[in-house]
């Protein structure tokens, strides 16, 4: 029979840390309440599962790259019009429309807050066990454009795949040429009815033509982003426009006071 005094060790050996780590405390816990062996073992296990769980969501979010935070309930719905509390709290809180490979595409001028709501329904997804991807646009166009050159565009599209949402941000301002859009087509082409994206834009599909030169390109594209899809148009004063004028105010507030 194996010396109790070597749990801690026999543990780390099966690669279970954090019951390694708790064990004394849980196995004196357990004499003075007389836990059972299978209470006990099920109290270890809770440790175990809890902290890993918790290390895969900093995990998750580490690779997410999602701008900091940025939470449905900063988010201010009384200041935005569109801006549905219901609906994007569900896209937030279910994952069938991640299931079915649906996209969510955002719309509104800037400072509306369509990069806030992308970075906050991400952060759900990515608590109920998702991998996300946040991407500037520019950004991610460079990337692929990269890839395209050295031939390994493919590869490219295919690591992307592991992320089951992929959030390409502020693609209104995506004023490249031809050849670099379009790697941007490839990539909504490869997660097509197979991956789902949320697309932010400040301008709305009809003028698209600034994005993919191209006009056969920008219609295929468009048509494949609204095949299976949920698209919501914000509008409303810039949240950094009401900030500068409340500030404006508690200043004067101050000066007359």
């Amino acid at each position: 029979m194996a010396d109790a005094a070597t749990l801690p060790l026999l543990l780390r050996q099966l690669r279970l840390p954090t019951m390694a780590g708790c064990c004394e405390e849980v196995t004196e816990r357990a004499v003075t309440h007389g836990w059972s062996v299978a209470e006990t073992l099920a109290t270890l296990c809770e440790y175990e599962l809890a902290e890993r769980e918790r290390r895969r969501l900093e995990r998750h979010l580490k690779e997410a790259r999602l701008p900091a935070g940025k939470t449905l309930e900063a988010f201010d719905f009384q200041a935005i019009n569109g801006a549905d509390r219901n609906q994007l709290s569900a896209l937030a809180c279910e994952t069938g429309w991640i299931d079915q490979a649906r996209n969510l595409l955002l719309f509104g001028p800037s400072g509306v807050g369509k990069s806030h709501l992308a970075a906050a329904i991400s952060h759900a997804l990515i608590e109920q066990g998702l991998r996300v991807r946040y991407y500037a646009a520019s950004a991610l166009v460079q990337e692929l454009q990269a890839a395209k050159q050295a031939l390994r565009l493919s590869d490219a599209l295919s690591k992307l795949d592991k992320y089951r949402l992929l959030v390409i941000d502020d693609i209104g301002y995506v004023k490249r040429n031809e050849a670099e859009t379009s790697v941007l087509f490839e990539l909504i082409a490869h997660r097509y009815e197979a991956g789902s994206l949320l697309i932010t834009s400040n301008q709305p599909f009809s003028a698209w033509d600034n994005v993919f030169p191209d006009d056969m390109m920008a219609v295929a594209a468009i048509d494949r982003l609204i095949h299976h899809a949920h698209v919501v148009e914000l509008s409303g004063e810039s949240y950094r426009k009401r900030a500068h004028t409340e500030q404006r105010k508690k200043g004067k507030t101050a000066s007359a006071a």
